[in-house]
């Protein structure tokens, strides 16, 4: 998997202003606010800074992007929705795109996570207009007067801006050893051979790329966290119990025997309907159900 990268700085770190010559000066946009309402927890949109583009030309076809802001570095400042535009005749296809030229173009301090830009890392999980996908994914809609609301994976804290803090997702991971468990050497002491068929079995399982979109998107998970692992830590799972080259079976089996661990999904679905790979973690889940009731 190809290594994640956080475009923001090190976290929790004082930013140290930068430096603007006269000529660099020009090339970030102004931003105005207005006084924020009082008693709301969020400021609502028409209360946020609105930042633009410094020029537009006669054909733009100008995008609005709400995103979501929170800086650990202000604790007492709460979290709030900015407004960017930008002109999409400038910007790539993908809401990636639009993110990585704010960033670099508009508002440097905007912070998210990206590495492959090609559905791979899963870095860029997020939610977009309601939706968890992968922004490098999610095509920016090319109707102007619809408006982009952009936030971190729902239900988990957030690190700052789009970034979600996914520690307790990989911790879950960790615990159900994703890797291959054998005492037999295989026959050759080189390869662990298995047949076309036993290989086919793993197809819709090995592809899932720890995105966590689906697990961010089931209220199962919302609710038990700490103890349901989620659909995505259990696809993973059972790509390990259909492997016939792995001899811990029964071991993998007994972990999630309990009433916590895989038995809290109620088949919402939502994890099949979000998964950017196209997987189906519930088809997955109910298999291990069938596999312990049988064992």
């Amino acid at each position: 998997m190809a290594s994640r990268r956080c475009v923001s700085r090190p976290l929790f770190s004082a930013l140290r202003p930068a430096v603007r010559t006269p000529a660099t000066r020009r090339c970030f946009a102004s931003v105005t606010s207005d006084p924020p309402s009082p008693g709301r927890g969020e400021v609502s949109e028409r209360d946020t800074p609105t930042i633009t583009e410094p020029a537009k030309s006669s054909n733009a076809r100008t995008k609005t992007f709400h995103i979501y802001r929170w800086n650990p570095d202000e604790p007492t400042s709460k979290p709030k929705m900015q407004t960017y535009t930008l002109d999409l005749n400038k910007t790539g296809p993908m809401v990636l795109d639009a993110l990585i030229r704010i960033k670099n173009e508009v508002d440097p301090t905007l912070t998210f996570r990206r590495s492959c830009r090609e559905g791979i890392c899963g870095s860029c999980a997020m939610n977009i207009d309601g939706v968890n996908t992968l922004a490098c994914l999610c095509k920016i809609p090319t109707d102007s007067k619809h408006e982009s609301r952009i936030y971190p994976l729902p239900h988990t804290y957030v690190v700052k801006d789009l970034v979600p803090d996914l520690t307790q997702f990989y911790k879950q991971y960790k615990t159900i050893k994703p890797y291959l468990q054998r005492t037999t050497p295989s026959p050759d002491g080189r390869e662990y051979r298995q047949s076309k068929d036993d290989r086919k079995k793993l197809d819709g399982l090995y592809e899932c790329i720890l995105c966590a979109c689906c697990s961010t998107s089931c209220p199962s998970y919302w609710w038990n966290s700490e103890q349901y692992l989620g659909p995505a830590v259990l696809l993973q799972t059972f790509r390990w119990l259909a492997d016939s080259r792995d001899e811990k079976k029964e071991e993998r089996k007994a972990q999630l025997d309990n009433s916590m661990s895989i038995y809290r999904c109620h088949t919402i679905m939502n994890c099949a309907r979000v998964c950017p790979k196209g997987l189906n973690p519930a088809k997955a889940i109910a298999e291990i159900k069938k596999e312990l009731a049988f064992s």
